[in-house]
């Protein structure tokens, strides 16, 4: 399975762990080059005004097909919208496929905006942010010709609700968690209320969508640019069964076919109007996605500058490509900051000694774990010191704790020892996908520092993604287990985004099981605080969290390596999901 966008994004799980293991590569291979386009995330503007159509890219024609190469990416396994929240997939269909109540743009400078989509502005509030109001234009339309509705939009928020049918989806952390009476709803199906009748959470009053909330929810604008915060059509039309392979399009891109964790190939939705869309366009005729490609192959087609690569873009570049990838391509080479973080979650209910979680801190091999997993330390992984990613309003400045976290076995075995383990190993348990072969050799690292930092490693081989078994309680082998991940890309740039998913009790990616009543109370509590003081309250929580219990190890800050080939027009990276600017671009006719 494929996890979250603003969550885990699946896949070769514990090579996304990563920082730092010195020794062994070539520390000049590390350091980013002069020649690459560097875009960097930041906090984001907001413009409630944006209408559509969209400004035109400078130079942009119409025609062509773009070609996606996605190495060791698995695809998505469902395009449900309500379902859907893949690392991999979301930014995909966001950006092409299906449109939300808002969405990102970018401005004039690149940087990330929020504006309008299926509403008319972001939203109207009330004074403690409980109840919030969007107006649905009338001018989008599926792409069978129909107008999208207002008791659409309504239908498809209150059907993120449903944690039965949709137990992975997005809604099971926020939906159900702000929105007013859903913690007694069932949902749509698994409450046999097809028609949403029951939750009185929402309501609609011509083209007005209300939705009011359990508590004060200052970026409900913000979650709005969540696919299951859209349109889906009423009745049989959207099964669950049926509506995860062929979702009905409403975005300029429709389904033409797609082979989960193979291929999607995307085609002109003739019924989208570009006058109803203040940030996308649809220059090429249609775009073919190729998941799980080889890196190495797909380095080769990129920097060859054959008739394969031309019209094509690949969404990592290996490290041993890297620095001729960085001479060839010059700014055709495009680095993406993200707001996500790789974490190592020890299970908080045993490992129970704050002493023995810090020892795994400097015990993991980061920088040998990424350059094994094909990643460019400095590049694409840079060391983190919080989970709250650089330039997210209220995020830590400095790292926690008496002392900065970094590979030292030496100091991992101090601690162990401190703790009452330095006679015998301490025995950790975990798995990793066998089938991805940077996995394969991100654990062999992984393995090797941790047993140098004073651990015993017994890494379990899976051939599914690690996170259907993390996050499955009554999985035999995830009880098994001591030590877990996660990989988080939040959906906004808040601590709301990351914190609670992370570190609540009830967190839907609290792979530590952490649980402490007074951290969960002081979630609560922010969320109820004025918008202006969150991020520094976030901020505060972020450091004590780790300082007082360290229950996970922030391993990585991740960014993105692009590559473009030369008949790809406006070769840009997303700062808001850390992609290639889908949106954007074209083929050079």
């Amino acid at each position: 399975m494929t996890r979250p966008l603003a969550v885990v994004a699946a896949g070769a799980a514990l090579l996304a762990l990563a920082a730092a293991c010195g020794g062994g590569a070539d520390e000049q291979a590390h350091r980013p080059g002069a020649g690459h386009h560097f875009v960097a995330s930041a906090p984001g503007t907001k413009d409630a005004g944006a209408t559509g159509p969209a400004a035109p890219v400078a130079g942009a024609v119409e025609g062509g097909t773009l070609t996606v190469y996605l190495p060791g990416a698995l695809g998505p396994d469902t395009l449900d919208p309500t379902k859907a929240w893949s690392a991999v997939g979301n930014p995909i269909q966001q950006a092409l496929v299906s449109r939300s109540l808002t969405q990102y743009g970018q401005d004039e400078d690149g940087d990330s905006v929020l504006v309008p989509d299926l509403a008319t502005d972001l939203g109207r509030h009330n004074d403690d942010f409980t109840e919030w109001t969007f107006t649905i234009r009338d001018d989008a339309t599926w792409e069978d010709g129909s107008p999208v509705t207002p008791e659409e939009v309504a239908f498809g928020i209150c059907r993120s609700l449903d944690s039965g049918a949709f137990p992975d989806g997005a809604g099971a952390q926020y939906s159900r968690t702000y929105f007013e009476g859903a913690d007694g709803y069932e949902g749509p199906y698994t409450g046999d209320d097809p028609d949403c009748e029951d939750w009185d959470g929402i309501s609609v009053d011509g083209q007005d969508v209300t939705i009011r909330m359990s508590r004060p929810f200052p970026d409900m604008d913000y979650w709005g640019a969540s696919t299951a915060m859209g349109a889906v059509p009423l009745g049989e039309a959207s099964d669950p069964a049926t509506y995860d392979h062929r979702p009905l399009a409403n975005g300029p891109y429709r389904v033409e076919s797609w082979d989960p964790h193979e291929q999607l190939v995307l085609v002109r939705n003739d019924e989208w109007s570009a006058a109803s869309d203040p940030a996308r366009h649809q220059y090429a005729e249609r775009w073919v996605f190729r998941f799980s490609q080889d890196q190495a192959t797909v380095d080769e087609i990129m920097l060859s500058g054959g008739s394969r690569s031309r019209a094509a873009l690949s969404t990592s570049v290996g490290a041993g490509s890297y620095r001729r990838a960085d001479r060839v391509l010059g700014d055709r080479l495009v680095q993406t900051s993200t707001s996500c973080v790789a974490t190592l979650a020890p299970d908080y209910t045993k490992i129970t000694d704050v002493r023995v979680r810090r020892a795994l801190a400097y015990a993991f091999p980061y920088e040998d774990a990424w350059i094994a997993a094909g990643e460019v330390p400095g590049v694409t992984r840079e060391p983190a010191g919080s989970l709250m990613a650089p330039g997210m309003p209220g995020v830590p400045d400095t790292e926690p704790g008496p002392e900065p976290i970094a590979y030292d076995p030496g100091r991992a075995r101090e601690l162990l020892a401190e703790a009452g383990h330095g006679d015998e190993p301490y025995p950790l348990t975990m798995i990793f996908p066998e089938l991805d072969p940077r996995a394969r050799d991100a654990q062999e690292q992984v393995t090797k520092g941790l047993e140098a930092g004073g651990f015993s490693v017994k890494a379990i081989p899976v051939q599914d993604s690690p996170y259907g078994i993390w996050l499955d309680p009554g999985s035999p082998l995830n009880q098994r287990l001591n030590v877990r991940a996660a990989n988080i890309c939040p959906t906004w740039p808040s601590g709301s985004a990351v914190l609670p998913p992370l570190l609540h009790t009830d967190g839907i990616y609290n792979t530590a099981h952490f649980s402490e009543p007074s951290v969960d109370a002081e979630m609560e509590r922010i969320a109820t605080l004025p918008a202006a003081e969150q991020p520094a309250a976030w901020g505060r929580l972020d450091r004590e969290v780790t300082e007082r219990w360290f229950p996970v190890v922030p391993i990585a800050h991740v960014n993105r390596l692009f590559a473009f080939g030369q008949d790809v027009g406006h070769p840009n990276g997303d700062p808001a999901t850390g992609t290639p600017d889908y949106k954007d671009l074209y083929v050079v006719r």
